[in-house]
């Protein structure tokens, strides 16, 4: 199965605002130029994880994104599905019962043994990733790793008092100097 690259940003940029501290946000600008991300669409993916209810978007002067529940509520499982969906990657066509090598259709009573083979290989991987959460993630990294996260974060100056995507679309356009 392959996923697709928007998926590791967002589990990144999930896990990132996991180290920060409560209450505390993050820009999609900030996000993208931590991970070196195009900003235009981390925002859009962002907001994916918005509408799944992973993440909250504030406005204001200190908006940003940050996790709509605590980090030990929220599963990897839960990500890659608010970015991907729940369907599953196998879809048996019933080719056996095709072409040449047609099997008469009383030997195709029962599902495929390959369908049933690839749904149990995806049920296992749901339920892997279903057993992980934010917390699990971070309780992994180094015990200086999220301070240095923090303070990487708030260095990058890219957005002035960490404005959402959305209090900065409502600025007006930038007058022509004279």
């Amino acid at each position: 199965m392959k996923l697709p690259v928007s998926t590791e940003w967002l589990l990144h940029c999930a896990a990132t605002l996991a180290q920060l501290d409560p209450g505390a946000t993050a820009s999609a600008a900030q996000l993208a130029q931590y991970y070196d991300l195009p900003a235009a669409y981390l925002a859009k993916q962002l907001q994916g994880l918005v509408r799944a209810g992973v993440l909250v978007a504030t406005t204001g002067p200190r908006g940003g994104f940050r996790l709509a529940q605590p980090a030990s509520e929220i599963t990897l499982l839960r990500i890659v599905e608010a970015v991907d969906g729940a369907s599953p990657p196998y879809e048996c066509r019933e080719i056996r019962q095709q072409g040449l090598g047609a099997l008469p259709p009383d030997e195709c009573r029962n599902t495929c043994v390959l369908a049933q083979k690839m749904a149990e290989a995806h049920d296992a991987w749901r339920r892997s990733l279903a057993d992980v959460s934010l917390a699990d993630i971070i309780a992994t990294l180094p015990p200086t790793a999220p301070a240095r996260t923090r303070s990487r974060l708030a260095s990058t100056g890219s957005t002035p008092s960490h404005r959402s995507p959305e209090s900065r679309a409502a600025d007006p356009p930038p007058r022509p100097s004279r």
